[in-house]
């Protein structure tokens, strides 16, 4: 068996399910290499820190595109999985839901740029180095994708949408590379970004409660490693019971 360590590639690790996933992942022993637009934060220090870590801003095709050689560079040759976690939904005034009416094409151009756009451009770009690691992709999308959301504004939500449909056009073109190709569909998840009136929905759970941010990155954990060889073109729900 290889004894190489593991490579994971994950955007949007500053908080909440992506601050997770780099604390469930370098707990088991693999190097993780976050990109944000952000520098490194101090505050909250993981394994390799500022070391592992790439400016890169994902609502710019451009600087994703041009950041794609120096996250090769980075690499050695091999990525063993890649965890398109990023995600914009931006707000109104007040926190209020933009709808089909009132979001400017300038607002939804920016929200697919991140939650839809950047996951090809870094799939397509790091597709040698996934192949050689007989690696696995994994793509957050959400319930918003699949119901229409409260809060969860129209562009967010047809972007989640347009990336499960990405996963499985990902999984039939990356198949033959011996690559999988995954996403996972969170639902109401305790974090930073909760918006008032969640509570109102958490009545409403079969399970009653909030999911933790730790339960979805364990879920991501579960589609990069081995047990979950033989799954791919799949989104798997992660809500309570929120879509029954």
């Amino acid at each position: 068996m290889s004894t190489h360590q593991k490579t994971l590639l994950l955007t949007g690790a500053s908080r909440g399910i992506g601050h997770a996933t780099v604390r469930r992942f370098s707990a088991e022993g693999w190097r993780v290499i976050t990109c944000s637009r952000q520098p490194f934060p101090k505050e909250c220090p993981w394994g390799g820190g500022a070391e592992t870590h790439i400016r890169i801003d994902l609502a710019d095709p451009n600087d994703t595109i041009a950041k794609v050689e120096e996250i090769r560079a980075r690499l050695g040759g091999r990525l063993d999985a890649l965890v398109n976690n990023a995600g914009i939904s931006p707000k109104g005034p007040g926190g209020a839901r933009l709808n089909t009416l009132e979001t400017d094409l300038r607002t939804w151009g920016q929200v697919f740029h991140v939650n839809f756009f950047a996951s090809v451009v870094l799939a397509r770009g790091l597709r040698a180095e996934l192949a050689a690691a007989k690696g696995a992709v994994v793509n957050v999308t959400s319930i918003a994708g699949n119901q229409v959301h409260p809060f969860a504004g129209a562009a967010y939500a047809t972007s989640k949408a347009a990336l499960k449909a990405l996963t499985r056009e990902m999984a039939h073109d990356f198949g033959p590379l011996g690559v999988r190709v995954n996403a996972i569909a969170p639902g109401e998840v305790e974090t930073s970004i909760l918006s008032p009136g969640t509570e109102k929905i958490v009545e409403q759970l079969p399970l009653r409660r909030l999911g933790q941010p730790e339960e979805v990155a364990a879920t991501i954990f579960f589609l990069c490693a081995q047990d979950s060889s033989y799954i791919t073109g799949t989104e798997i729900e992660i809500n309570g019971g929120q879509h029954v």
